[in-house]
């Protein structure tokens, strides 16, 4: 028996070193490395919170992107015993503002500072409107292991139950930690921590907004990380598209699906220049029988057709369901909503315009 162990144990030292480090660990990681605390660097760019109120009663009234970074940091001086931290003030905007080219302004300078050996982790405070947008684009375009970190609130810092401090706390001790590497980019929220790719924002006004329809990848207790699953998507490091690659977004737009429903949107989004609509329709992505010409019609002239789901905790939308999509050439968005649908046929578009392609790259992220 104790040949036969000794001739294992390279083999398991060997597939052990295979498993990511979330699931090696059975206690949260340091978050400091051996001889100093990690870097993070924290890039600002407005929203919720670093917004003010006119009282400490006003917690849902209030205007976003006024507290500068600097401010943000002094906010929470307990940043230094978790990581030499340093902010940036790359925009100062309320979220619902953020357009491409803010996109692609952020995603370059993430990727400028992924490449930085003296940068450990990165740190994204944003305005939750559009947050899901933004983290699942880095997802899409940093091609990175280190911590990308979004991070919002609720309620801005000055009432009286202020979520931000904490948020941004938990989300320095994510970037900082080992084992957050290689799990793509990440949103911390109400004591949370969640994949990017998943997570959208369910609710307003309250602290619990932000929910993933698979769930929470882990926590943050006290400063400390404590993981239950994996991302199971391409993501950062696995993905086929780069940011350093990307000149300029193409425009997709989203049509909302509603009973009595005809073509006058769909139309319009082409005219303007579309070069996919996302269509966010009942159930499982339903077409409505009177809006199925159109659509047919759109396809034949060149615009990709994408069914995605309305259904706001986890819409799932199956090919030929519903509709035949082999046969009329459609695209189906699988489980992402129509928001993240959108961000994906953007980064997507920029590759490909083959229709089949374009389903693969569905199926895989």
């Amino acid at each position: 028996m104790k040949n036969l162990l000794s001739a294992l144990s390279p083999a398991l030292l060997a597939l052990t070193l295979l498993l990511p480090l979330g699931l090696q660990a059975e206690e949260p990681a340091p978050t400091e490395t051996a001889d100093r605390l990690p870097r993070v660097v924290i890039l600002a760019t407005g929203g919720t919170i670093a917004g003010a109120g006119a009282g400490a009663a006003d917690s849902a009234t209030y205007q976003a992107a006024k507290v500068p970074v600097e401010q943000l940091l002094a906010n929470v001086p307990q940043l230094p015993a978790l990581a030499e931290v340093r902010g940036e003030q790359v925009f100062q905007i309320a979220s619902e503002s953020f357009g491409n080219e803010q996109l692609l302004a952020l995603g370059r300078r993430v990727a400028e500072l992924a490449e930085d050996p003296e940068v450990d982790g990165i740190v994204i405070t944003h305005g939750t409107d559009t947050l899901e947008e933004t983290a699942y684009f880095l997802t899409l375009v940093e091609r990175t292991d280190k911590p990308i970190v979004l991070v919002g609130s609720m309620r801005p810092g000055t009432a009286l139950s202020a979520d931000g401090p904490l948020n941004l706390y938990n989300a320095v001790a994510v970037a900082g930690n080992l084992q957050s590497r290689g799990k793509g980019v990440l949103v911390t929220l109400n004591d949370e921590i969640h994949s990017g790719r998943d997570v959208s924002k369910a609710l307003n006004i309250r602290t619990d907004a932000f929910q993933s329809p698979w769930g929470p990848l882990g926590m943050v207790v006290e400063g400390k990380s404590y993981w239950f699953r994996l991302p199971a998507k391409r993501h950062t490091l696995n993905s086929e598209f780069d940011i350093r690659q990307i000149a300029s977004l193409p425009r997709v737009d989203i049509a909302y699906a509603y009973g009595n429903l005809d073509g006058t949107a769909y139309r319009a989004f082409a005219q303007a220049g579309a070069r996919a609509i996302i269509h966010a329709g009942t159930g499982n992505g339903s077409v409505a029988a009177a809006l199925v010409p159109t659509l047919q019609a759109l396809r034949q002239e060149g615009l990709q057709i994408v069914r995605a789901s309305r259904a706001d905790r986890g819409g799932f939308v199956l090919r030929n369901a519903e509709q035949p999509d082999d046969k009329y050439d459609w695209l189906v968005a699988h489980d992402l909503n129509p928001q993240k649908a959108r961000i994906l046929a953007m980064v997507a578009l920029t590759r490909t315009q083959d229709s089949r392609e374009l389903q693969r790259i569905f199926w895989e992220y």
